[in-house]
Formats: structure tokens, sequence, C-alpha cells
């Protein structure tokens, strides 16, 4: 698995890996949006004025190569630690889908410091086991990571709902998966209602596990799997920890 720094010294922005038609650099900025970059400094000569620039070479020599700089590495687009408190304390509105059942909410579930019960049995539906057909309180944690890593996105121009592939699991589907060969952990956060199973349509599952990760509130894990959504991030509130399945 590629890590973090691997991924600031492969470009300057997500949209030179391919990975999105939008730059995120900038990101670990909290208070504004990526700003402009800044420009080079004037080198002052001896005389306190601008260094005259350098007449030009004869047509006859021959041109030497412009000398390769290192490029100082770009603000880490994955660190949500840098955000500031007023971040945290504006309404909360999530935007989910179950692609399994085809539902699809937008819901302010969090205001003022509390949250809104009706708003939070809402996405524990949304969140419930479509196979067992159970529903079980969902770690508000859990929420608060998923609310957080959305609402970062956004700050960037990425506005796509979260897709939860799995949320709340009865230890019988669980088990069911298992026998499946899906990877299901014997005693998986999913049957306590403390992971998700999610993915967001045009970003690819490192960068989104990444940004999940940098919350710290739980463990991530990075699936891989072929076709065009790439994969999918495995987020609990459990021990913090990291894993490829």
């Amino acid at each position: 698995m590629a890590t973090r720094r691997d991924f600031l010294h492969q470009g300057v922005c997500l949209s030179t890996m391919g990975l999105l038609s939008v730059p995120l650099i900038g990101c670990g900025s909290a208070s504004a949006a990526p700003s402009d970059k800044p420009q080079r400094p004037v080198q002052a000569g001896k005389s306190g004025k601008a260094a005259a620039k350098p007449a030009m070479a004869s047509r006859a020599a021959p041109v030497a190569p412009a000398p390769q700089t290192e490029l100082a590495p770009p603000p880490d687009i994955f660190d949500a630690q840098a955000l500031d408190l007023d971040f945290w304390l504006k309404p909360r509105v999530l935007t989910m889908t179950r692609p399994q059942s085809g539902e699809k909410t937008r819901v302010l579930y969090w205001k003022d410091g509390q949250i809104i019960d009706s708003a939070y049995q809402e996405l524990c539906h949304l969140m419930r086991d479509v196979n067992g057909k159970e529903t079980a309180p969902i770690d508000p944690k859990l929420f608060e990571t998923l609310w957080g890593t959305q609402a970062f996105l956004a700050r960037y121009g990425i506005e796509q709902p979260l897709e939860i592939l799995s949320g709340f699991r009865t230890a019988k589907s669980n088990d069911k998966l298992r026998e499946a060969g899906v990877p299901a952990a014997r005693q998986s956060l999913h049957i306590e209602g403390k992971a998700a199973d999610i993915r967001i349509a045009n970003l690819n599952a490192e960068v989104l596990g990444g940004l999940v990760r940098s919350f710290r509130q739980g463990g991530v894990g990075y699936y891989y799997r072929s076709g065009p959504r790439g994969g999918w991030i495995h987020a609990d509130t459990g021990l913090k920890r990291s894993w490829k399945g």
C-alpha cells in the first residue's frame, strides 16, 4: 500500500495522478480554499535593485538545459487534524445512498451540539442490515467521521454522496459473508454498529482511505476491486489501525 508521502511526491495535485478532475492541494489549510501558487521573489543585486536578466546567448552556443530543482512537498491533503474549530461547530448534513436498496437521503442530523433524533433514526435505518432486515443503533462517532469526510471534500468542490455498501450486520449475515468468501472478520465491528464500508464515486480508494484515516477515529481498511469505482474503504470506531483487504 502506498504511503501518504508517496502520493505527495507523485505530483502536486490529484488531477495529475488521474484520481480527480479537481486539484485538492491545500486541503491541509482549514480556513480557506487553496490559494494561488506564491510568486518566486525577485533576487536583488548588490545595489539593491532587481538583478537584470542575462543577455541572450549566441545562436551558435549550445543552450544548456535548465537545472532540475526538487519541488517542495505540497500541503498535506489528508490531514483532517488541521481543521479549525469552526468546521466542527457548524450544522452537519449527511448525503448518503445505499446502492443495495436504492435508497437516498440528505439530512441535517446535528446542530448546536445536539444530535437530531429523528434524523439519527433515519440514518440508522439507511445503515441497517438490508439482508437481515434488522436495524441497530449506529455509533455517533462513526457518523462524525462520515460527515467530516464528506464536508472536508465539499470545501474543495467534491460534493458526491457517500455510498454505503455495508453498515450494520447481524451476526448471521456476517457469517454468511464469511462463508461466501467475502472478507469479514469473525468479530466484525459491523455487528456492533461501529463500522461502514463506504465509497465515493470517481474518488480513488487510496485517497478516500487516507482522508478517513487522518481523522484518527478508528480503523481503516483499504479494499481494491477492478471496475470504474476502484474499490471501497472500511471505516470503524475501534482501535486505530489500518490494513489492506
